[in-house]
């Protein structure tokens, strides 16, 4: 599966998805895009999914616009030690089918 890191989440958590093809935002260089440019860019790329820790992605763009998985990190903050603790329920959603849209991951 190809996978987009927003630049909102620290790099080195690509480490824990070796199974995946997974770059950051920073690897395309498209730092500082708006998000709707963002969400064209990783179509034409070819992406399956976009992970985001900013939780008002979805309210800020109209997703269903965009035929792409947005995977949003909920956690109180972007820290590596903090957003690990997601890790497996990210994979456990990546494993199944992906619907466009938002799906937020929590650890509950």
């Amino acid at each position: 599966m190809k996978l987009l890191l927003d630049e909102n989440l620290p790099k080195r958590l690509k480490l824990d998805f070796e199974e995946h093809e997974i770059y950051t935002v920073r690897d395309k260089g498209w730092n500082g895009k708006k998000n709707g440019e963002l969400m064209q860019l990783l179509l034409a790329e070819g992406f399956d999914a976009f992970l985001t820790f900013d939780r008002n992605l979805q309210f800020q763009q109209n997703l269903t616009k965009f035929a792409v998985p947005v995977l949003v990190l909920a956690a109180p903050d972007n820290t590596y030690i903090t957003l690990k603790a997601l890790v497996p329920a990210l994979k456990e959603v990546l494993a199944t089918p992906l619907v466009p849209g938002a799906t937020i991951i929590t650890t509950s």
